[in-house]
């Protein structure tokens, strides 16, 4: 039976939490402190962060300047010889191989491998996984392929992994899809797409990496459409249907989209590529049954600069809606999603603009935020995301793949590596007009257990106030935040690339999820409103990973956007806590960041979650509803041994 126990700001009367040294007189605290403990974890964390502005502790920070610029942008991450896992391969890198060769590993333990692995998010029982691959629905099941090693938690020998759910959340794993076992395919069967013919057909499009290691578009379908788990699939014999087309690289020519209907009532597809090393196209084909294509002249969009297209995605959303469209949509109220993942920055952008069937071109709607030089569908470790359209509740699923951060050496001593993200639910952002919004699929929910409210609860400058709800590895939070100015503010040019540590007048303000008792380990997501020189408040939503593991070995970055808020719109995040993954959105989901980490001490029973207030001139007033959630049902389909 759920419980659902509510706090409130009188509760917390004498809450714990302790003022920076440089937080303006304690007159201006509202509350006041009890309990030896939480003082001292107070007074630790104060130290800790003191300690990180000095020293930049165990993940060097950009100096404090308060001149700097406000952009967010993360750098591109280089990699040392030898050369990462799978570029000579012709796709994007795998793995980190030497970019941490100068430190000592951490010393893990398997206790800290298995905490790591999470409740809810779907990952195979063992070994590497990366791309989902034609996600879709079939009679009563949800259908996920994805990437898969199965020899090793490494990238190599690339075969279609393959599992069902009735809800999305609970998984079964099924045999293999397709493994590379032809000329066509012999090098890996990459990332690829399912299209649902309107008389139940399903064609499945998919790259294949040749003997010679040429990428072509190869075609694959089910061997019994009756079967609802689709277990068998048969590989068209004349495949490749589509080889790379001249003065194209064979090996930058990969992972075709779901088709989409056209006037002429004949299929289109569009496929990720490059011209000139740097110009970002995606090409557009023409087919009437899936085995015969026609290139079309020209391509679907290009953006210099942006170089390689993998994993392309394009779909259809409605203006004014609260359903997903199925890709062939067109018409009047409606706009085109084009997203690309960008091999050489390893993001995943889009853009939104309209869409001319008849030239088969897509033109943005803003130019200066065309594809790959603009948002981001998430901010965090996140790329080769796939969607789909749900004609189960007519909507449109978006899939990630979340990758690690860590060592090879450390993903093959645990025994596995990436996870998928919680599927999410996308629509059209009718209230800004420029952005998609993503929302967990509503199926999460059924995971809720005991859920605790706190309600205006006052946060002070510099302040901490831990909050009490017992397990907190698990949660699904729901927080507004809500800021009265206490001191004069200025024009400040801040963003995310400072962190948490990085105090402004108005920011930063938020949660500390998977964080310990000493606050030894944390994970702060938060927003930082800054006055900008037009005299309006720009507000980052932005997640610090750079105190989240005590281990030297992983890769800890600050990420983040700028996030409309309007004036008539409290701050409002929602985040998803699973043991080393956590996802957060901002405002309805206008912008997201997924974060992968790795503590040492925050796990199990110690973990922990706070509320903070970092900010120099601002009280924050926070109300929250946080629900600990259940672990997903995710085994292998115990098949009729008969």
């Amino acid at each position: 039976m759920d419980t659902n126990p509510s706090r409130t700001s009188s509760d917390l009367e004498h809450a714990p939490y302790t003022p920076l040294l440089d937080n303006p007189s304690p007159a201006r605290i509202r509350r006041h402190f009890k309990g030896f403990a939480a003082i001292l974890a107070s007074l630790i964390f104060l130290l800790s962060l003191v300690a990180l502005i000095i020293n930049q502790s165990q993940e060097s920070l950009p100096e404090k300047n308060h001149n700097r610029s406000p952009s967010t942008s993360r750098p591109t991450e280089s990699f040392s010889e030898p050369e990462p896992r799978g570029v000579a391969q012709g796709v994007s890198p795998k793995s980190n191989p030497s970019f941490f060769s100068d430190k000592v590993s951490y010393n893990w333990t398997n206790a800290m491998f298995s905490w790591q692995r999470t409740a809810y998010h779907f990952q195979p029982e063992k070994n590497w996984m990366n791309d989902p691959d034609g996600p879709l629905f079939h009679k009563g099941w949800y259908h996920l392929f994805y990437q898969y090693n199965p020899d090793s938690a490494v990238w190599g020998n690339i075969t279609w992994g393959h599992a069902v759910s009735p809800d999305l959340i609970h998984w079964l794993y099924l045999p293999f899809a397709m493994v590379p076992d032809h000329w066509y395919d012999i090098n890996g069967v990459w990332t690829g797409s399912a299209t649902l013919l309107p008389d139940g057909q399903i064609m499945m499009l998919y790259t294949g990496s040749t003997n010679e290691s040429v990428q072509v578009q190869n075609l694959a379908y089910p061997a019994n459409l009756s079967d609802p788990l689709l277990i068998d699939w048969v590989k068209y014999p004349n495949n490749p249907v589509i080889t790379p087309p001249n003065g194209t690289e064979t090996d930058e020519f990969r992972d075709p989209t779901t088709a989409w209907m056209g006037p002429d009532r004949t299929w289109r597809i569009t496929i990720g590529s490059r011209h000139n090393k740097s110009i970002g196209i995606s090409l557009v084909y023409q087919t009437s049954n899936f085995t015969t294509y026609e290139l079309l002249e020209g391509v679907l969009h290009a953006v210099p600069g942006t170089g390689m297209w993998e994993c392309v995605d394009f779909y259809p959303v409605a203006i004014n809606g609260s359903t997903g469209l199925d890709t062939s949509a067109q018409g009047a109220g409606i706009k085109h999603v084009l997203k690309a993942s960008l091999d050489d920055t390893k993001r995943d952008h889009y853009a939104i603009g309209v869409y001319d069937p008849v030239t088969d071109k897509w033109t943005p709607d803003n130019p200066k935020e065309d594809v790959g030089i603009g948002l981001q569908v998430d901010y965090g470790r996140y790329y080769a995301s796939k969607s789909f359209y749900d004609q189960n509740k007519q909507r449109r699923i978006l899939w990630g793949w979340i990758n690690e951060t860590d060592t090879e050496t450390d993903d093959l001593a645990k025994g596995w590596a990436s996870v998928q993200t919680i599927p999410r639910n996308v629509l059209y952002d009718n209230k800004t007009g420029t952005n998609i919004l993503q929302w967990p699929v509503e199926e999460i929910e059924s995971l809720r257990l005991r859920s605790t409210d706190f309600t205006e609860i006052v946060v002070g400058p510099g302040s901490v106030v831990p909050l009490d709800i017992g397990q907190a590895t698990q949660l699904d939070i729901f927080a507004e935040f809500e800021i009265e100015i206490i001191s004069e503010t200025k024009h400040e040019k801040y963003g995310c690339s400072g962190g948490a540590v990085d105090r402004s007048a108005l920011g930063p303000f938020g949660l500390l999820v998977i964080a310990d008792q000493t606050l030894s380990e944390l994970t702060p997501v938060f927003f930082r409103p800054v006055n900008t020189t037009e005299g309006i408040v720009e507000t980052y939503f932005c997640a610090d990973e750079t105190r989240s593991s005590k281990a030297s070995d992983v890769y800890k970055q600050v990420y983040g956007s700028t996030v409309p808020v309007f004036t008539d719109e409290k701050f409002q995040m929602r985040v998803l806590v699973d043991h080393s993954i956590v996802e957060s959105f901002a405002q309805g989901g206008r912008r997201v960041i997924t974060s992968r980490i790795y503590p040492t001490k925050a796990i199990y029973g110690d973990a922990r979650l706070f509320l903070f207030n970092n900010a120099t001139g601002v009280n924050v007033k926070a109300t929250l509803k946080i629900w600990e959630l259940n672990s997903a049902f995710i085994h292998p389909f115990l098949f009729d041994q008969n």
